[in-house]
């Protein structure tokens, strides 16, 4: 059982605990006090929970992030002077840099229920970073994109529902621009790679996107119109190979260089294990992965008997990895997300290369799932990305962040809205939650679409984290 897994169990453990305890004291109010009590109390308490306590946080608000970036990170001394933040004199940010500032940040009493917000003030592009309700403790704002304003002196921090406390320490981390390097995506499912890289790639002068499972399962919806399980599950998965074909083309990605491998979801752990052994599909009754593999551009070693194996897929990737030799690949990061199909995509890039004549200069990790915290990206879309909690100080971690001007956040937009499967709308129940959390904790549902992705991935901000780097040996062909 992985850590997500067990934060969820002990969750739900104490969450059925809490239930018990105040089934019993609604019952003692109605037998002492009035019969009709408990049904307005309940009624109330539900409503309470959904607009404050329906979160999956698995850590206190009070509690510090505890980051710790390379030694070489460049520290510009900087000063919170009210609200204006302060450079020594003559230190000069580079516009590209990703740019953090640690701060105490406390809640005020209004920000144990309406989400605290820092506002980046000054200059032409203002934004505003949310963080937990309570929060009282060190975080970090991501200020990329902010240089030439810092450096003019110009920016100003403004808490609501919240006040910002204490001495800042800043760090500059200078990276390359990758978006001149050949660029390849790894994507466990369709989306992955246009929710935490579509900046990055469709910048990119060169840039391939490969998905390595069909995404067929959890295919309710297209039961609604008729099929069976099977059926449906084989529509999901055709579709959703057609996605991760055809959106990198909205990108500008080559026909040639998006590549589906269409293996079969939630089942990559299962085939790691036994490396040898086909593993079907769990809901599409299949054993064979070219029915998703027919939109690919050319054959892979996977193509001569369509068996998911572990070694097929490994056999795909170096095949995939020696045609493209990209100098950057970005792909899940192996410690923040904890989703299965996003840590087995991890190791099976890094088996695949393990030998290979050809070594990228660079991997880039991305987390679109968070142990701790699933509503992170806190905040609405359009803003900014803080960094997200993280507790282990002594793990060294390299923040790559790419801001994303507005144009590009609409074609992000647009690329997500083309996906079948962010297409289907809320259940009745969260479509509820999310009135009652507007009416009572002032949070907004994104302009681009209903599902909860286009709130976190539509931002200023794309957030990368530099697993690997080596000066290029090579020269780009």
């Amino acid at each position: 059982m992985n850590r997500k897994q067990q934060l969820l169990k002990r969750h739900r453990r104490n969450k059925r605990v809490g239930l018990l305890i105040a089934l019993v004291v609604l019952i003692v109010t109605g037998v002492l006090v009035a019969w009709w009590l408990p049904l307005v109390l309940a009624l109330l308490g539900w409503i309470a929970h959904e607009a404050w306590f329906a979160d999956h946080l698995f850590y206190s608000p009070k509690d510090d992030y505890q980051y710790s970036f390379p030694a070489f990170t460049q520290k510009p001394k900087v000063h919170l002077h009210g609200e204006r933040l302060r450079l020594d004199e003559g230190v000069m940010l580079l516009d590209d840099a990703t740019i953090i500032l640690a701060l105490r940040i406390k809640s005020t009493w209004l920000g144990r229920f309406i989400d605290p917000v820092v506002e980046l003030l000054g200059g032409d592009s203002p934004d505003r970073q949310t963080f937990e309700r309570g929060v009282n403790g060190l975080r970090y704002l991501n200020l990329s994109g902010q240089a030439q304003v810092l450096s003019r002196g110009e920016l100003r921090l403004r808490g609501r529902f919240c006040r910002l406390l204490g001495e800042p320490q800043l760090w500059a981390l200078e990276q390359p621009d990758y978006r001149r390097q050949r660029v390849m995506v790894i994507a466990p499912h369709a989306d992955d790679a246009e929710l935490a890289a579509y900046g990055l790639y469709s910048q990119a002068d060169d840039a391939w996107v490969v998905t390595l499972t069909a995404g067929e399962i959890e295919a309710e919806h297209y039961q609604q119109m008729g099929l069976n399980s099977v059926e449906a599950a084989r529509l999901k998965g055709r579709l959703r190979a057609w996605d991760s074909i055809a959106v990198p083309r909205w990108a500008g990605v080559p026909d040639a260089q998006s590549v589906q491998l269409g293996y079969f979801c939630l089942q990559l752990a299962t085939m790691q294990k036994a490396p040898g052994q086909a593993v079907g599909s769990r809901e599409a009754d299949l054993a064979d992965t070219r029915l998703f593999r027919q939109l690919n551009p050319f054959k892979l070693p996977g193509d001569a008997d369509g068996a998911p194996t572990w070694n097929n897929l490994l056999a795909d990737l170096r095949e995939l990895l020696l045609r493209a030799q990209p100098d950057v690949i970005v792909l899940p990061h192996p410690t923040l997300d904890p989703h299965p199909d996003h840590v087995c995509a991890y190791h099976a890039v890094i088996e695949a290369l393990d030998g290979l004549s050809w070594q990228p200069t660079t991997l880039l990790g991305y987390a679109n799932h968070l142990h701790d915290n699933d509503r992170w990206p806190m905040g609405d879309s359009g803003a900014g990305i803080a960094l997200p909690p993280a507790f282990d100080s002594t793990q060294a971690m390299q923040p790559v962040c790419l801001p994303l001007a507005i144009e590009l956040q609409r074609d992000k937009a647009m690329a997500l809205g083309m996906m079948h499967d962010l297409q289907p709308p809320m259940p009745f129940k969260r479509r509820l939650r999310r009135v009652i959390q507007r009416a009572l904790a002032g949070r907004r549902s994104s302009r681009y679409g209903e599902n909860e992705f286009f709130r976190k991935a539509v931002r200023r901000h794309e957030v990368l984290w530099l697993l690997k780097h080596v000066e290029a040996q090579k020269q780009h062909k």
